[in-house]
């Protein structure tokens, strides 16, 4: 029997149609819709309860998932993605688009902050409770009062010349004798994308971190206004390059949710293969980049070399070494034949041999652990209030695992391993991720074994008026959300992707207190949050 330790904190909280309930018993009026398709229900609530509800939420240990707003004039559609022991609960309210406000959901989750501060940028709604009144993502080429995700803001805007630099976001001074101050970015020295880190230190102890991220907007939200699903499901492959897959996915899923087009099950099971060889070829990945942060160059060359080659081989099989658009509307774009189902195999076999030898190594070797462990710890409470995913919650003993919990296909027919520990420090985290290189692996031969026959393929139809889907996928970093409502010519109307990294980030504010400065790329690595996934 597996216990509540094993499942995690969701497996204390209590089943969507029971949150429901507890809505109505605390005097919150809630009525169920239909008008949303996929794994999740609708429940809308009357503006002025939108932070009770979060209240109640909180008190009956759901997990926080998003918040995210959609304009249809003369009203703002607000949403907040809640997860329950058995899926996901969507809270919609409507505000006025003039001078919108509601209660904010951040006093009661922590994790609602930078999302909310998102809104107010992009929408223009108030939370008027809001612990943090700074925006968050306003960028100088965006005049005040301009907001730009509201339809009567052009996807083109009203550009200057040139756009001032985005230099004066109001960053939390820590004064005090012998404390100073070190500026990371938002330009780095490696070819990585602009984040920007606030260290306040004393000698070589960090006190505090904060971050600032969305250097690089590159208007995805926007972008897929107007366009059709095939032209949608390129984009969201494009929210985050080393998830393509899993963004596409679901993406995809919501399409195909909202039209009710059922796929069949060896398109599902390829859509699988591609998802677990992205999260293997990016465990590899990070695993070699946190130990060359603490010079131990021969992981980082051994993982590189591994991690090329099953690149290389995803290029020969499925046409591109990062996957990108083999997942499609109504299916996968490629097929396996028996020779390549053999090739894959036989790389599984190799793989699966190599880490035998390599895994345990860096599990052990006393110069390498001794820089990874009781570094960066993440705590099991910090965790869970931050909502963080995939993992890094692992890590630090939340196992909270989409394809297990909340299974979609082939997952749902499939017995799902999710690898934990309680230790929430660096090495615990290499140490997941190398374990759920093992477990992908064996997925993978599972699904190769058992491929179905049939069709990779449907057509997709036809949209013959609007409608709305929700997408879930476990990506490698964790649970990915996409909310999409075509209208009645089958046009996006509102694509809303929402990476993991937009809960993960904060996390590396919370471990980073008592590290010491040389220590921080490593933190910050064992982490890897997606600037991209969340710039959108």
């Amino acid at each position: 029997m597996i216990s509540h330790a094993d499942l995690g904190w969701q497996s204390l909280s209590p089943d969507i149609d029971s949150l429901v309930r507890l809505f109505r018993d605390a005097g919150i009026p809630t009525e169920v819709h239909n008008t949303l398709q996929g794994r999740a229900k609708l429940v809308t609530i009357d503006p002025g309860f939108w932070g009770k509800a979060a209240a109640v939420a909180a008190a009956n240990r759901i997990r926080w998932c998003a918040v995210w707003g959609e304009h249809c004039p003369p009203q703002i559609h607000i949403f907040a993605a809640l997860a329950g022991r058995d899926g996901h609960l969507l809270l919609e309210t409507m505000v006025a688009d003039r001078q919108a406000e509601l209660p904010s959901q951040t006093p009661f989750f922590p994790a609602a902050n930078r999302p909310e501060r998102y809104l107010q940028d992009m929408f223009g709604v108030r939370f008027f409770d809001h612990p943090d009144k700074r925006r968050w993502i306003r960028h100088q080429a965006w005049q005040e009062g301009q907001y730009p995700l509201l339809k009567t803001f052009s996807l083109a805007g009203s550009p200057e010349d040139m756009t001032p630099p985005d230099c004066l976001y109001p960053f939390v001074p820590v004064e005090g004798e012998g404390v100073y101050e070190i500026p990371v970015g938002p330009v780095h020295a490696g070819i990585i994308e602009p984040g920007h880190f606030r260290f306040q230190a004393m000698g070589e102890d960090i006190l505090s971190l904060e971050e600032h991220l969305g250097y690089v907007h590159k208007g995805i939200e926007k972008c897929a206004e107007g366009r059709d699903v095939r032209g949608l499901a390129r984009l969201a492959g494009r929210v985050s390059g080393d998830s393509t897959v899993a963004h596409t996915w679901a993406a995809c899923q919501a399409c195909e949710a909202a039209v009710g087009i059922t796929l069949p099950r060896r398109a599902l099971a390829i859509r699988a293969i591609l998802a677990e060889r992205e999260r293997i070829a990016n465990h590899l990945g990070d695993i070699g980049a946190c130990c060359n942060d603490v010079g131990f160059t021969f992981a980082q060359a051994q993982c590189s070399r591994l991690r090329e080659l099953w690149q290389r081989q995803n290029s020969d099989v499925f046409g591109h070494r990062l996957l990108m658009d083999v997942v499609v509307p109504g299916g996968v774009s490629r097929d396996l034949d028996a020779r390549q189902i053999e090739v894959l195999n036989k790389a599984i076999e190799q793989l699966r041999h190599e880490l035998q030898d390599l895994l345990p190594l860096l599990y052990e070797y006393p110069s390498l652990q001794d820089r990874l462990r009781a570094t960066g710890v993440l705590s099991l409470k910090k965790a869970r209030s931050l909502g963080v995913l995939g993992f890094l919650a692992r890590a630090s003993g939340e196992c909270w695992d989409l394809r297990r919990d909340a299974p979609y296909g082939p997952y749902d027919d499939m017995v799902i391993t999710v690898p934990h520990t309680l230790e929430g420090d660096a090495s615990g985290r290499l140490r997941i991720r190398g374990d759920e290189i093992l477990v992908s692996l064996d997925l993978l031969e599972e699904m190769l074994k058992k491929l179905p026959s049939g069709e990779v393929r449907v057509e997709f139809p036809v949209v013959s008026g609007d409608c709305r889907g929700i997408g879930l996928v476990e990506g490698w970093r964790g649970e990915i959300l996409a909310y999409v409502h075509l209208d009645a010519a089958g046009a996006v109307s509102r694509y809303f992707p929402r990476d993991p990294s937009w809960l993960n980030w904060p996390a590396l504010e919370a471990m980073i207190e008592g590290v010491i400065v040389p220590d921080f790329p490593l933190c910050n690595k064992s982490v890897n949050g997606s600037y991209s996934g969340h710039d959108l």
